[in-house]
């Protein structure tokens, strides 16, 4: 399906654990789609930056050390929805983490006669997020993501995509901390598979083979999605 085919914004939510590559297939999705990938922590670090009455509000209560609320977050997506990029549609990266976010989400969205189109479960397995977290990096300059097994750069110490030659780890990238990171996921976002399956919306997908084939199949729900 060509994106130019596309008349109403769709949003699509990407739901899987620390590691589960809902980062790497989101940018695949924009690129094939023409869609704009959304992360909670792009979009407050974008109205933070931008000054808007919402990015003041994250912004104060980020300095004071609390996390932002959800009306906060919903006040700052509604905003970047209304932003001409995201006519075609959306991809919904890390939001919402729970339930409570996603009736947030589906009243937001009501508002613009919008609804979920699909909320994809990347399925894996725990044991694999170890492997999985351990070796991944991004690329300094673009962000494009990478790993030590799965993805490397076709030219040593050079991103595919912009050609810069610095990349970052994430502090938190590491052995220790995956067990609290998956049981956190299992005890806040799982119940939104739930959430999203009585909704008629969910779709699963194993995403334990190779990044090009799980796109591939990703790509096909998508489109379906769409239709």
């Amino acid at each position: 399906m060509d994106a130019a085919t596309i008349n109403t914004p769709a949003v699509l939510v990407l739901l899987g654990p620390p590691g589960a590559g809902k980062g790497t297939q989101a940018r695949m999705l924009e690129d094939k789609f023409g869609l704009v990938q959304l992360s909670t922590g792009d979009l407050l670090r974008a109205a933070v930056s931008a000054g808007t009455e919402a990015g003041k509000a994250a912004k104060a209560v980020m300095e004071a050390g609390d996390l932002v609320s959800d009306e906060i977050v919903i006040a700052i997506l509604r905003d970047r929805l209304a932003e001409p990029d995201c006519a075609k549609g959306v991809i919904l990266d890390g939001f919402p983490r729970t339930t409570v976010q996603a009736q947030a989400l589906d009243g937001l969205l009501s508002e613009t006669g919008q609804k979920i189109n699909a909320a994809i479960s990347l399925e894996v397995e725990d044991a694999e997020m170890v492997i999985r977290i351990s070796g991944r990096y991004t690329c300094a300059g673009c962000g494009e993501g990478y790993h030590d097994t799965f993805k490397v750069p076709a030219v040593e110490g050079k991103c595919d995509k912009c050609g810069h030659i610095e990349f970052k780890r994430r502090a938190d990238d590491n052995a220790e901390t995956v067990a609290s990171r998956l049981t956190a996921y299992h005890a806040q976002t799982a119940p939104l598979i739930t959430y999203y399956q009585d909704q008629s919306v969910l779709k699963g997908l194993n995403a334990m083979g190779n990044i090009d084939d799980i796109a591939g199949n990703l790509e096909r729900i998508v489109s379906d999605a769409m239709n």
